[in-house]
């Protein structure tokens, strides 16, 4: 396949790129002070628990930052829609109404017993949106604001930030056994499954339910996407399998570790190499202790690193075999470059960034302190993805990449395998064998 030629031109017409710029102006705004607490613009709304009453969630002080954050989101991504070509006029109308209903999702996720049960504000989120598309339908107006894409790569961006090296050298070899030899054959074995096995005819759907299952869900499956350039059902259906089960996983694995008598060190370093969801990996963790959870958190956060990893793999992969046309030649190093999600390279920079530069020039407690609100950030884009990814499907679409349940059945076979493998390599890292205990 001939990809098209791209030029300078497109550092501000593609929206990869744009996905960069974004995280980039809000990371460089709230590093130097222009946004967050104590700052010029105030700080980022993060909406409080609630339980009986919703208004508990928006205290007094929260409102103005809220309508801030709105109109402010609404006029930066409007600059960048802009000069991507896109009618920009129907990007605003229609982007406070998916705002809208990303508060919506975090106001229902807030309250408390939701909260306590795991249901996060991505499942609210996905759920309102598909009620809205598979009820009166998404309005054309609204649709033209449901950029799941573009919203979900700035959020990868600012991800990115949060991978920080020195807190992965704390764990060395016990965190890189976990993440990184039992995620790659997750991956390949799932592949294999899928494709040879199961005989899935749609080879993007086996790899971003298998990046899914073996990284960190939903992240992995929207860089695979990019990659693989899958169909935005193919997403959406491996987007609501891996919450489904993140939800499941995270209420059933620290009971059954408990159950098993498993050490905390090794029954959270099982739950970070396995659940799918940070969020749910740092609060299913607590469950069995606060050094389960430091170590769940951390191998979760190792495990993370191989995002970029995997989406480069991918696109080499498809470019040179999946995808290529047996009469032509053989693709170069320029055509893999055309076909690579340059949002990865923003994931990536921002890494090495907050590791190598700011660490050092900050402090950590500086650094931790721009990163708290980083995510919230982080989190106000996700949300924004998974209300579009709802408005943008219906359960027609979805049913039809279902084949008879293989998707399911290859989601499940391959998690139980990431599951026996995980909690393996966790007693072999974590549990004296190979390397002396961390705690």
């Amino acid at each position: 396949m001939k990809e098209q030629r791209q030029s300078w031109s497109d550092l501000y017409k593609l929206e990869d790129w744009w996905a960069i710029w974004f995280g980039s102006i809000l990371m460089a705004l709230v590093s130097i002070g222009i946004i967050g607490n104590d700052s010029l613009l105030g700080k980022i709304p993060k909406l409080g628990k609630w339980t009986s009453n919703p208004i508990d969630a928006f205290p007094a002080d929260l409102i103005i930052p809220l309508i801030g954050l709105g109109l402010g989101l609404m006029i930066l991504m409007t600059i960048g829609v802009y000069f991507m070509k896109i009618d920009w006029k129907r990007f605003m109308k229609g982007f406070l109404v998916v705002f809208l209903i990303a508060c919506l999702s975090f106001l229902l996720a807030s309250q408390t017993t939701m909260k306590s049960n795991g249901i996060g504000y991505a499942i609210w989120a996905l759920l309102l949106g598909l009620l809205i598309s598979n009820t009166i339908g998404t309005p054309q107006w609204l649709l033209n604001s449901a950029k799941s894409e573009m919203y979900i790569k700035t959020g990868l961006v600012l991800l990115g930030a949060e991978i920080l090296f020195s807190k992965i050298l704390k764990l060395g070899g016990p965190g890189l056994v976990v993440a990184w030899m039992v995620t790659p054959t997750v991956i390949i074995f799932m592949w294999y499954f899928g494709t040879r096995w199961l005989k899935i005819n749609s080879k993007p759907l086996v790899i971003i339910i298998a990046a899914a299952t073996s990284v960190c869900g939903v992240s992995a499956a929207i860089a695979t996407a990019a990659a693989s350039r899958a169909k935005k059902e193919e997403l959406t259906l491996a987007v609501g399998m891996t919450m489904i089960f993140t939800v499941l996983m995270m209420i059933a694995m620290p009971a059954l570790a408990k159950y098993m008598g498993i050490p905390p060190e090794v029954g959270g370093a099982w739950l970070g190499g396995t659940i799918d969801s940070t969020g749910a990996v740092v609060a299913s963790g607590a469950l069995l202790g606060e050094n389960a959870e430091k170590v769940a958190a951390v191998v979760k956060m190792v495990q993370n690193v191989l995002i970029g990893f995997v989406a480069f793999v991918v696109a080499i992969l498809w470019v040179t075999k999946v995808d290529r046309d047996p009469d032509a030649p053989k693709p170069n190093f320029m055509e893999i470059w055309y076909r690579f999600p340059k949002f990865i390279l923003g994931f990536v920079l921002a890494s090495v960034v907050f590791s190598f530069i700011l660490m050092p020039l900050l402090g950590s407690e500086q650094v931790s302190s721009i990163l708290n609100q980083t995510k919230v950030f982080r989190g106000w884009f996700f949300c924004l993805a998974f209300v579009s990814i709802g408005l943008e499907s219906n359960f027609k679409d979805l049913a039809s990449q279902m084949v008879g349940g293989k998707p399911i059945f290859l989601y499940i076979v391959g998690q139980s395998f990431n599951i026996i493998l995980t909690l393996f390599a966790a007693w072999l890292a974590f549990g004296g064998i190979l390397f002396d205990k961390v705690f």
